[in-house]
């Protein structure tokens, strides 16, 4: 499943540590998830969402290819 959180952070001029301390979680899992190593669970990526105020769709898309 491809994600979008490195776009909408970039977007934002937020750094990895400013996300994964807004969200609760280490910066490693923030890396993780924006290389595609990882795949949120679903309280975590509504809380990225939430974070980004888009939508869950906008966020991820389980119809792409991650990241290689």
């Amino acid at each position: 499943m491809k994600n979008h959180l490195r776009d909408h952070r970039v977007l934002r001029g937020l750094s990895q540590v400013e996300v994964a301390t807004g969200l609760g979680v280490s910066r490693q899992t923030v890396i993780a998830i924006e290389s595609g190593r990882y795949s949120p669970s679903l309280p975590l990526a509504f809380r990225i969402s939430r974070f980004f105020g888009v939508s869950i769709e906008t966020m991820f898309d389980p119809e792409e290819e991650a990241y290689s």
